[in-house]
């Protein structure tokens, strides 16, 4: 079966969103879309890792920016976690007779959670450092900064848009809509991430589900530095394989 892959990406919006693919096997079915996180964007090292070693083990892979940042088309301060859960919807929609998983880091991990939630397209699930109370989140990193006027860890290009905490504040946490997933979900984390902390993953396997799994990288960081991106990697691609149908 010949399946298709976009030669442009745009959301519901009208905005292009910047992107790149990995091919894997000719013959594999299944494609995994990779989300960055809040001030990243699809070139983080950690992801080209990830991405590079899931099509070396055949899988298919597309990195992509949500609107507003990296090369996509749009502007940051508009940019919020039910935006960034809508530009996923687009990408799945772009992506018909592929079996299709997301890998999310960090707050890209709650957008996969959300979408999951809602849209059986998505097969499996990988949260990497993944967020899950966000609005604890943005009191803990941004509570010092006025809305509308400041910018997220001293970055001009990266201003704290009311929007923004307004809609992490109003999503609480992402761990009601996890009670909702049943397919199979992996989640990696760093013991020392300073950021989002690996208590986050732990509130999620608290819940419950059979089919999940928490591998946790006892020296690992947010970002999973130096020799950690091989490490989650390896986690990852020995994880995926069952549900990897070619």
């Amino acid at each position: 079966m010949k399946r298709p892959l976009p030669q442009e990406l745009r959301n519901h919006r009208g905005q292009r969103l910047d992107f790149s693919l990995h091919p894997g096997r000719p013959d594999h079915g299944t494609l995994v879309v990779v989300g960055h996180g809040v001030t990243g964007n699809k070139d983080r090292p950690l992801l080209i890792t990830l991405a590079d070693r899931l099509a070396g083990a055949g899988v298919s892979v597309l990195r992509f920016s949500f609107a507003g940042n990296g090369a996509s088309e749009g502007r940051f301060e508009d940019c919020t976690l039910s935006t960034e859960v809508d530009d996923l919807g687009a990408i799945l929609d772009a992506l018909p007779g592929w079996n299709v998983g997301y890998a999310g880091h960090s707050m890209g991990a709650a957008v996969g959670v959300l979408r999951a939630r809602m849209d059986p397209r998505l097969r499996f699930l990988i949260s990497l450092a993944g967020m899950v109370h966000t609005a604890a989140f943005a009191e803990r990193e941004f509570g010092t900064v006025t809305p509308g006027v400041g910018c997220m860890w001293d970055k001009p290009e990266c201003p704290l848009s009311p929007a923004y905490v307004e809609d992490m504040n109003r999503v609480g946490s992402v761990i009601e809509a996890a009670r909702e997933i049943e397919v199979p979900w992996l989640l990696v984390h760093g013991v020392v991430d300073d950021v989002v902390p690996v208590q986050d993953s732990r509130d999620l396997m608290a819940i419950g589900g059979s089919s999940r799994r928490l591998v946790e990288l006892p020296e690992a960081d947010h970002v999973f530095s130096d020799a950690h991106a091989e490490a989650m990697a390896d986690a990852v691609v020995s994880w995926i394989r069952p549900w990897c149908p070619a």
